[in-house]
């Protein structure tokens, strides 16, 4: 290996100065230059993009990967296959895991069994919620955490690196200060002695470091204005991160909205399953149209009570027949984007499809979970969460 002694020791005196400098600016024995400050406000509000940055990014993967195992793995994991270049398989989630095991619980205890086709149901919901996770997770993956993380590896890390050259320059320009000041005095000290005939060649040499020293000092100067003004650019640019930052603070919110009310309708479809299983359709207090009481107490509007669960039961059934039988006045008719699909429970509700456009509205009375639907001669119920309602 082919070594350049004289750098190596420039390279190590330099540094040497450099520490002894800095040291004796913390101990107040040297003065420092001052940034400008509009660079010093711009550094303040870097290092705090910075640490807020990586304590959002750091929280993020803990609420979507609670067990600090599994989160490490998963870091190892995407770091091994980002190393690769190829893409991360997707892995099971707990709920799907949860569901296949329903499943093959069932399979051995019996489908035709009132536990095993329980287990079959609930199981099945378990793994829709469990896609419904793992995409999700995907999702917020991709259009929230990559980007902060590109941000703390890419973009932080130039901008560290000019903020550590400036502070070097920095350094340089006040150790040239220093040596000038230092030269400057003894010039005047050797100028107020007696002008003996052996102190002349002495004054030539002190004036030589004098101009010298100035020389450095301007070179110093201009080199660290030019470190200053490209660090101030880079820093500038923390303004342009924040709106990127937004936009994916706001993709990863609609993410979460998405997986939330999918969630909250395949418990809802869950419940209506479970409770057919428990009313067989003969059953007179069955009703083919409203949700069953555990949906209004998981996601109540205020306090509930058994007397507000038959009411809703009414309301709802008042709706059904509504719809069916008697033409009530239409309030606030608009159209709305379909989120994802939707299967039709009965023949009170509309079936679906994800991205098509259809006209919605509600009627007196109505549920508010829920609107009219209309796609040509079709019309029933539609689960308003599953809608992009659109001005």
């Amino acid at each position: 290996m082919d070594f350049n002694v004289k750098k190596l020791a420039s390279d190590a005196g330099v540094f040497f100065t450099r520490a002894v400098q800095f040291t004796e600016e913390k101990l107040g024995q040297a003065e420092k230059t001052e940034l400008d400050p509009h660079l010093e406000n711009l550094i303040m509000r870097a290092d705090g993009t910075k640490n807020w940055t990586e304590k959002i990014l750091r929280q993020t993967e803990v609420l979507l990967q609670p067990n600090p195992i599994d989160h490490t793995g998963a870091r190892i994991e995407e770091f091994i296959y980002d190393k690769l270049d190829k893409k991360i398989p997707s892995r099971t989630t707990n709920a799907e895991l949860l569901g296949q095991y329903m499943l093959d619980a069932a399979t051995e205890f019996g489908p035709e069994t009132p536990y095993g086709s329980t287990l079959i149901t609930v199981g099945e919901y378990q793994k829709r919620l469990g896609g419904a996770e793992r995409e999700f997770l995907q999702t917020s993956a991709g259009s929230f955490l990559s980007p902060l993380r590109n941000f703390l590896e890419g973009d932080w890390r130039t901008i560290s690196k000019e903020k550590r050259l400036l502070e070097n320059r920095r350094l340089d320009l006040d150790i040239c200060k220093a040596r000038l000041k230092k030269a400057k005095q003894a010039e005047a000290k050797a100028a107020a002695a007696p002008d003996f005939q052996e102190t002349r060649p002495r004054n030539y040499v002190l004036s030589a470091s004098a101009s010298a020293a100035e020389h450095e000092l301007r070179v110093a100067q201009t080199e660290f204005d030019r470190q200053a003004e490209v660090t101030r650019l880079l820093l500038e640019g923390i303004s342009s991160t924040h709106l990127n930052h937004l936009r994916c603070l706001q993709d990863f919110a609609e993410a979460q909205a998405v997986y939330y009310a999918q969630c909250h309708h395949y418990m809802q479809d869950l419940q209506r399953e479970l409770h057919r299983c428990a009313n067989p359709a003969g059953a007179p207090h069955t009703s083919a149209s409203g949700c069953p009481a555990p949906i209004s107490s998981a996601f109540p509007s205020g306090a509930s009570s058994p007397g507000a669960t038959v009411s809703s039961s009414s309301n709802q059934r008042a709706s059904s027949l509504a719809i069916e039988q008697i033409q009530l006045p239409v309030t606030g008719a608009r159209k709305a984007k379909v989120l994802y699909d939707y299967d039709a429970h009965d023949a009170s509700e509309l079936s679906l499809l994800a991205d098509e456009l259809i006209t919605v509205y509600t009627v007196p009375g109505m549920d508010p979970d829920w609107l009219i639907g209309e796609r040509g001669n079709e019309k029933g119920k539609v689960p308003v969460t599953y809608l992009e309602l659109l001005s």
